[in-house]
């Protein structure tokens, strides 16, 4: 298993119910396919660089996981689905 650091942007009109169970839903396809959740930063709501499909601001949560292949791709499928998540990135951490 390998370490990764996994940051995604939630839409900002999701309501904080909604965003506590997406960020669960997310974080539980990691650890049913062998992953573990090492850390889980919720930075909160932060200005965007640039708009992203007319949004100003967005939701940030940072994780940093252990993981194998099958997990990081199943996570990277269901958040390309999610259309309450803006934007992701999954970088390998090499430390």
């Amino acid at each position: 298993m390998r370490k990764y650091e996994i940051m995604y942007i939630i839409r900002p009109t999701v309501l904080e119910d909604d965003r506590k169970a997406l960020i669960e839903e997310l974080s539980n396809i990691i650890t049913s396919k062998g992953g573990e959740i090492l850390a889980a930063n919720e930075w909160g709501m932060k200005d965007l660089a640039y708009e992203i499909q007319k949004h100003k601001k967005g939701y940030y949560v940072v994780l940093s996981v252990k993981s194998n292949d099958e997990a990081r791709m199943e996570f990277d499928r269901v958040v390309r689905i999610k259309e309450d998540v803006i934007r992701h990135i999954i970088i390998r951490d090499e430390r």
